[in-house]
């Protein structure tokens, strides 16, 4: 019985390096699994800004082509009535038209924040390097305590 000892000792070192292998093997697959999700990821995060960013430029320039046509138009009704548009009164109408398309430029530019930020990954996401450790001082601890016993 004393001859086999060696052997179970051996045989247990052995399958506890073939244990650790196999799971160094899986933690290598699964990183690059998770590697290339994170990359699928990153590019329809990028996809996804851009077309926000698009659509930002386009309503920015339809707002700046509205406001543009609205002062235009109260400018000539202003005219066409017999009072100078930039002055006084219809100055201050002008003026204000301008001032809320402002207001609705940065609501608009906090909005677009705001989705931005909402798209973003988390900064938490787990890359799987822990649950290998873990798995691998397992392996370990339950070869040692074999070992022991």
């Amino acid at each position: 019985m004393a001859a086999l000892a060696p052997i179970a000792t051996i045989a247990t070192v052995a399958a506890t390096g073939a244990g650790v292998a196999a799971t160094l093997r899986q933690a290598s697959a699964q990183r690059q699994a998770q590697q290339a999700q994170a990359a699928a990821q990153a590019s329809q995060e990028q996809a996804r800004r851009t077309e926000l960013a698009a659509q930002r430029t386009q309503d920015s320039a339809e707002r700046a082509a509205t406001l543009a046509r609205t002062v235009a138009a109260t400018r000539a009704r202003l005219g066409a009535a017999g009072v100078a548009p930039d002055d006084g009164s219809a100055a201050a109408i002008t003026e204000g038209m301008e001032r809320t398309a402002a207001e609705a430029e940065d609501s608009s530019d906090t909005i677009f924040r705001q989705r931005l930020a909402r798209g973003r990954a988390s900064l938490l996401a787990s890359d799987g390097t822990m649950s290998t450790v873990a798995q691998v001082s397992r392996t370990l601890g339950q070869a040692a305590r074999s070992l022991l016993a």
